[in-house]
């Protein structure tokens, strides 16, 4: 009986991490859908995305976990780093992300974007003046391979992306690194829902003054709405509780592994539903930049 139900936990666990990587990565996929066939502008749907899904995260973590949200405000020592980390780790991420998404495509913005574990483990080594483990110095020379073959599909002579779309998916793996990095005592000490729940909303009242969430660009139809919607609700808000969820029936480790899906969901969407081309080269370069990921979970 007790192997039964902990297989079946397990198998929750894993079908949660799962669903939370399928949701984000399809959550890039429709923003791609969202900029390039609907016209919706970026700074919108930044604004709309970090209003909505912060206040909603605030909401759960005030009537379901019963927090008091406020508290954090209290805290002369947790207040000034929550600014700093929704300015430049929560807005600095969505914003490098989607942009990287409209100047290319959602399966190259997520595959870039998963070179940040790279950036944190050569920060650690200078910061700590070490020498990296081998196999984190393979996996460092495997990611700068996959990032090769990824943006030339194997021809050093021309690029697959825009060099704008370089730069932005790049730009998005440094702010994806500081995002994991920096929060670390305000996780501790607050957890993660109303850390993160707060940063976006931060984050989205400042990026208001920059562009209004009422000054809507692009489109409006039902597919509009309902991608919108997508982006908030599932790409946000439930991959954000499944993947916290899925952390009560398995390691930690475990979920960041089985999350490597993320970007293998997005270049598939990416293919099959917006035809985006991914040749040769570009599918070994997300392999090589996959397993570096790998790697580097599993290392100390």
């Amino acid at each position: 009986m007790e192997k039964d139900l902990a297989y079946s936990s397990r198998t929750k666990g894993i079908i949660m991490v799962l669903a939370s990587s399928l949701f984000w990565g399809a959550s890039g996929v429709i923003a791609q859908f969202l900029f390039q066939k609907q016209g919706v502008g970026v700074e919108w749907l930044v604004t709309a995305r970090l209003l909505a899904a912060g206040l909603l995260l605030l909401l759960f973590a005030a009537v379901k976990e019963k927090q008091s949200i406020f508290d954090m405000w209290k805290d002369r020592f947790s207040w000034p780093s929550l600014v700093l980390f929704s300015l430049f780790g929560m807005l600095g991420v969505q914003y490098t992300f989607f942009s990287a998404i409209n100047s290319g495509n959602a399966a190259t913005a997520t595959v870039l974007q998963y070179l940040a574990p790279v950036l944190i483990v050569l920060y650690l080594a200078i910061r700590s003046k070490a020498r990296p483990a081998g196999k984190e110095i393979i996996a460092v020379l495997l990611s700068v391979l996959g990032t090769f073959f990824l943006v030339t599909g194997g021809n050093p002579n021309e690029l697959t992306i825009s060099g704008t779309a370089l730069f932005w998916g790049l730009s998005s793996a440094v702010a994806l690194a500081f995002y994991t990095l920096y929060p670390l005592k305000l996780l501790k000490r607050w957890g993660s829902i109303l850390v993160v729940g707060w940063a976006m909303t931060v984050a989205g009242v400042f990026f208001s003054f920059v562009h209004p969430p009422w000054k809507f660009e692009g489109t409006m139809s039902f597919a509009t709405v309902a991608a919108v919607s997508f982006v908030i609700l599932f790409g946000t808000l439930l991959a954000f509780y499944f993947y916290l969820e899925s952390l009560h029936y398995l390691r930690a480790s475990e979920t960041s592994l089985l999350a490597c899906a993320e970007p293998l969901s997005a270049v598939f969407l990416s293919v099959f539903l917006l035809g985006v081309p991914f040749g040769f080269g570009e599918w070994l370069g997300t392999v090589c930049i996959i397993v570096t990921v790998l790697m580097l979970s599993r290392a100390k």
